[in-house]
């Protein structure tokens, strides 16, 4: 059966912003945020997923994106200049780990049907498990610049509305020696215009190519430098 249709949750979403710029490294409200607003556009995703090249076998083999990342032994025997490589190198300088968004997220509601909603689930989880591959490939840091965006990119891959929002504020706070984040943000959503869907790449493979093959693949145009903007919370950097 069809997944019911998700409500928008607007103060649910404003609670959470209001959070979210108290403490912009509190990752839980991002997950927040984006569940209240996202009404169906996961279900779309999930239907554009369905209809890739690599969905279908990705479902199938039920593949858990997040065992894989989370294999630091195999990421760290790749090649140098392998996206695997760099994604290791990635969160080991962030001082982040591949879990660290599960933690952040709550539990997706499964429905009804066990078997439809558990490719939904699946789906959705290698979403939220790849953002940082995502970084890696779009060359925009974690920092408060980079997060946003990629945050704008994001959006424009899989037109969640939660997604947007944040982007939106962000650009309407972007002021003072935060002024550069709005020329980042156009420029992240810019970038993702050209770029090929990236929630249906087949990243367990790609992991082993390099960084630059995968780019191309993926028809990605990294950024090469921009100055970005660390929170306070945020790790320093060596």
């Amino acid at each position: 059966m069809p997944p019911r249709r998700n409500p928008i949750l607007f103060r649910e979403a404003w609670n959470a912003i209001r959070a979210l710029i108290r403490d912009p490294d509190d990752t839980a409200q991002v997950f927040r945020i984006v569940r209240a607003l996202s009404g169906n556009s996961q279900e779309r995703a999930f239907q554009r997923f369905l209809r890739s090249d690599h969905g279908p076998a990705i479902l199938a083999e039920n593949r858990v994106l997040l065992e894989t990342l989370s294999d630091r032994a195999y990421l760290t025997s790749l090649p140098e200049g392998t996206l695997g490589r760099v994604y290791a190198d990635f969160t080991a300088r962030e001082q982040i780990t591949a879990d660290g968004l599960v933690e952040a997220s709550e539990s997706i509601d499964r429905g009804d049907d066990e078997e439809i909603d558990a490719r939904r689930a699946l789906f959705g989880q290698r979403l939220r498990d790849s953002h940082d591959l995502w970084h890696v490939v779009t060359g925009y840091g974690r920092d408060l610049f980079g997060e946003a965006a990629l945050l704008a990119f994001t959006y424009r891959q899989i037109r969640n509305r939660g997604i947007g929002f944040i982007v939106l504020v962000a650009y309407l706070k972007a002021r003072g020696p935060m002024a550069g984040e709005r020329a980042l943000i156009r420029d992240g959503f810019r970038r993702a215009g050209g770029a090929a869907w990236l929630p249906g790449a087949d990243w367990e493979a790609l992991l082993a190519r390099p960084l630059d093959e995968v780019r191309r693949t993926l028809g990605v145009v990294p950024i090469e430098h921009y100055e970005g903007l660390r929170s306070e919370g945020a790790p320093a950097l060596a």
